[in-house]
């Protein structure tokens, strides 16, 4: 009869009582928020950069993305809607200008918060899923970044394109203009869901590990999973079929890569059991 071998938490973890936990939580809140709040007055300070050639410059025609695109192919050539981006409200500019100063400074430090939380949460994991998940903090940051950086250069182009071009007849004498406000809006819609959304591998990975997802599981599941996919992309996009294709397009094919990810993290977990 052979004995069964438990995984162990660490004696920190085993030992550490519950308020304890809550000030360390604390702390790395703090240092958290720190960092968010750092890179935050960073962009603030160099707003006429940002806003010049990160905010509004994808309204340029010298965007990467339209010159790409024209380059390809004239059939492929696109330019940017000619949108009139006015501020309606009294304080919209400055209240845009920290909101976009919190959300870049969230991107910024994503490493950083991440590794915060990771830092918390891994002393009561068992030994397994610690092993499984080493490297986690570099991985999830690059495919965050990597997210957030396909929808500022795929989807925010064509979906302010389609938005902005939109119109109701061959009459239409409505005038393009949209508020700052909302402009902001759907760019942060555009970047910071993806790159969330650019994690499926790793969670799938680190379940399969730990012998939670098995590749069979989701392939039986890959219909269920398309469904889901559109859903998703309808609750974090605008209402429009072009913007909700181009996030499920890229959203599936993670679905795929995660299923071949699935099967090798799988069979690590099989020999190891």
């Amino acid at each position: 009869m052979t004995k069964q071998i438990v995984p162990k938490k660490t004696a920190k973890e085993k030992d550490m009582p519950f308020f304890d936990h809550l000030e360390e939580l604390r702390w790395h809140l703090v240092r958290a928020s720190l960092a968010l709040i750092t890179f935050a007055i960073i962009v603030f300070i160099f707003k006429e950069y940002v806003f010049t050639n990160i905010i509004f410059g994808i309204q340029d025609k010298s965007f990467l993305t339209y010159r790409f695109f024209c380059y390809m192919s004239p059939l492929t050539c696109i330019e940017p809607s000619e949108l009139v981006i006015v501020p309606v409200q009294l304080g919209e500019r400055f209240f845009t200008h920290l909101r976009v100063s919190f959300w870049l400074g969230f991107i910024m430090a994503f490493p950083y918060i991440f590794w915060e939380f990771w830092r918390f949460i891994s002393p009561g994991m068992y030994d397994n899923e610690r092993k499984a998940a080493k490297g986690i903090v570099f991985s999830c940051s690059i495919l965050f970044l990597l997210g957030v950086i396909f929808g500022y250069y795929i989807i925010a182009p064509f979906g302010f394109k389609f938005l902005g071009g939109y119109s109701l007849s061959e009459t239409d004498l409505v005038s393009q203009t949209t508020s700052l406000s909302s402009f902001v809006g759907y760019l942060t819609n555009f970047t910071i869901p993806t790159g969330l959304v650019f994690q499926l591998p790793i969670v799938v990975y680190f379940l399969a590990r730990v012998g939670l997802v098995t590749p069979e599981l989701m392939k039986n599941y890959r219909r269920h999973a398309i469904i889901i996919i559109m859903l998703f992309s309808a609750v974090i996009t605008p209402p429009d079929m072009v913007t909700q294709v181009l996030i499920g397009i890229p959203i599936f094919f993670l679905y795929e890569l995660s299923i071949i990810i699935c099967r090798r993290a799988y069979n690590s977990y099989s020999k190891e059991d």
